[in-house]
């Protein structure tokens, strides 16, 4: 089961990621612009998400995502670590959300961390 340090590794991991305390918790940032945070006693992590997608996926895993009330109006969901397969499954849910808040100049730079490609 993937931890809080295991959050810190893999989003420190990604280009141009810093840490910063906001809100009395830990926050990852790209270029300035927050894509994760470590609420609920590092138990949860909040990522983005488009919220045109958020409720169908919370709906799909209630027990892994879930949506908290202050964050009802924003882009964002809320993702349990004890839920978790893996490490590989955290680091996807930490570059999808690292790719929505990334500049395009970086997008660019690291194809491989890219929006997905049709096809």
């Amino acid at each position: 089961m993937p931890d809080a340090e295991d959050v810190r590794r893999i989003a420190l991991s990604l280009p141009d990621t810093t840490e910063k305390i906001a809100w009395s918790m830990p926050t990852f940032r790209v270029a300035g612009k927050m894509f994760a945070t470590l609420p609920e006693e590092e138990t949860s992590i909040a990522v983005r998400c488009p919220k045109e997608e958020r409720d169908e996926l919370v709906l799909a895993e209630p027990g892994k995502l879930w949506i908290a009330d202050h964050e009802a109006g924003f882009a964002w969901v809320r993702v349990r670590l004890a839920a978790l397969e893996d490490g590989d499954e955290l680091r996807d849910i930490l570059a999808d959300s690292w790719r929505q808040a990334a500049p395009p100049r970086l997008l660019d730079a690291y194809p491989e961390l890219g929006l997905p490609t049709a096809g």
